[in-house]
This record gives structure tokens, C-alpha cells and sequence, in this order.
């Protein structure tokens, strides 16, 4: 039976000062990315968003928008990944300056595309910032990842 992974990731924007709150994380996926993590079992996948929020930045978020699905299948054994992406601009909170997982900072939405952006990150942008975009879809194996299709 193929394994199912499920992960969130939330865009926290700061509208009035144009800003997106990013992580730059030093573990796994590593390079600047929007903070998120894994759903624990029985959690619901706003909950866990909300949790994974809280745990690494420090902020309570609510308000949250689905922008869309990230799906990775593994063309070989059928395991599959899922990042459920959300965004909101409803926060409060103390934001905390790094955790395990990396350091935490606003940046201009405007620069976000220029920084050293975890691997495939930068081609998820246009799902929070544009509408249009419900699904990302790929496959991998332990050669190669497949190109994103997007829906």
C-alpha cells in the first residue's frame, strides 16, 4: 500500500506594509520558503496549519484562504505527497526570530522571487499571489523529479 504524506504551507501578508512573512529553513527542503509542516494524526488540515504556524513563528493565524494543492506521486511505488497552501492576512501575536527549523523575517513581496528560494518554490509563487491556479501536479523517483504540471 503506498505511503500519503500530508504537509501544509501558509503565505501570512502583511498588507498594509506589502510584506510576506517567510522562514529560511536549515533542515529539510532548505532555502527560503512560506513556514508550514506536517499534519499529525486526527488533526484537521486547517488545524494543523494553525498549529504548524503557531510552532514556528510564533503567530496565531486565522482567516485562512486555500490557494491551492501541491501533489507529488512517486512513479514507482504510488507513494504520494500533498502540500495543502493557504494564505491569510489575519495574524496577532509575537513573531519569534528562529526556531529549529530556521530564521524567521518579513521580506517585500516584491523581493521575494530574487531570494534563494527553496527548490521549486519560486514555480508555487503565482498559486498565492494570482488566481487561477488550483493544482500542482508531479511525479518523482529517487532519479529525478518530474516538471510541475499546473491546473
Amino acid at each position: 500500500m503506498p505511503n500519503v504524506e500530508l504537509t501544509n504551507m501558509c503565505m501570512i501578508y502583511d498588507k498594509k506594509h506589502n510584506k510576506v512573512l517567510v522562514q529560511d529553513r536549515l533542515k529539510s527542503w532548505k532555502g527560503i520558503t512560506f513556514p508550514g509542516g506536517h499534519m499529525e494524526e486526527g488533526e484537521s488540515i486547517v488545524d494543523s496549519t494553525i498549529r504548524e504556524i503557531k510552532e514556528e513563528t510564533g503567530l496565531s493565524v486565522r482567516d485562512l484562504k486555500l490557494c491551492g494543492i501541491i501533489h507529488w506521486v512517486h512513479d514507482m511505488t504510488g507513494d504520494r505527497y500533498f502540500v495543502f497552501s493557504f494564505k491569510t492576512e489575519q495574524f496577532s501575536g509575537e513573531l519569534l526570530d528562529t526556531t529549529d527549523e530556521g530564521r524567521i523575517f518579513w521580506v517585500d513581496k516584491e523581493e521575494l522571487p530574487f531570494l534563494p528560494l527553496a527548490r521549486g518554490f519560486g514555480e508555487r509563487l503565482p498559486m498565492f499571489f494570482e488566481e487561477g491556479y488550483n493544482e500542482g501536479f508531479g511525479t518523482w523517483n529517487e532519479h529525478v523529479r518530474g516538471d510541475m504540471v499546473w491546473k
